[in-house]
């Protein structure tokens, strides 16, 4: 898979729900896709890895933030007529809440887009496996870095036909972090809970002579 040149993102903050814009092009991308991380897990609050192959539901923190992140999305107009979400609870929960409260928007699940898997490293302190994360290391048990790229790329082929729907992806952080990747954008590492971010997904949607469509 081809990616994109490295460019620089930048993160927006604005009130309780933060908006990331995370973008490979202006302000404006041609092919946008609205980003939400899922909200709060016993897990995230206890700063613990919690990879795809480890699957744990909202606490009440997190779905509150699924409101309160459906609410900012109302408040900033933007036009969602459909949400992607992982087939993992706390990915699919958070996008059936914002579902709800946007009046029962269609969810559709693509299990591609799951967080890594971490093996070993699945409900460790972060701190004690940042380093090997950051080595590009593989967990005994677990996906590598490049695997779990070239999959979440494998989800966003999906994604690409439906885009003039203007889709919403509530997934975990890696996933915008493999997103990143594949747009060549730099990751900023912070995106909190229930964090509202968006891609221009224009260089995925264009014709590419290692991309074979069936």
């Amino acid at each position: 898979m081809v990616r994109a040149p490295r460019a620089t993102a930048s993160a927006a903050p604005l009130g309780a729900v933060k908006v990331c814009a995370i973008e490979c092009a202006p302000m404006s991308p041609s092919r946008p896709l609205v980003f939400v991380r899922h909200g709060a897990t016993h897990a995230n609050i206890a700063q613990l890895r919690c990879g795809g192959d480890l699957d744990v539901p909202l606490i009440e923190l997190g779905r509150r933030q699924a409101v309160e992140t459906a609410q900012r999305i109302r408040d900033l107009r933007l036009p969602i007529g459909l949400i992607f979400t992982s087939s993992l609870q706390r990915a699919h929960e958070t996008a059936t809440i914002i579902s709800d409260e946007l009046r029962g928007v269609e969810v559709a699940v693509e299990p591609a887009l799951a967080e890594r898997y971490l093996g070993t490293w699945n409900m460790r302190p972060i701190n004690e496996t940042q380093a090997a994360f950051e080595a590009g290391e593989t967990p005994l048990g677990g996906e590598s870095n490049a695997a779990f790229i070239e999959r979440v790329g494998r989800g966003l082929e999906k994604i690409v036909p439906r885009l003039e729907e203007q889709p919403l992806l509530v997934a975990s952080k890696g996933v915008a972090r493999a997103i990143c990747e594949l747009l060549g954008l730099e990751w900023r590492q912070i995106l909190s809970n229930g964090e509202i971010a968006r891609f221009d997904l224009a260089p995925f949607a264009s014709p590419r002579p290692d991309r074979v469509r069936t």
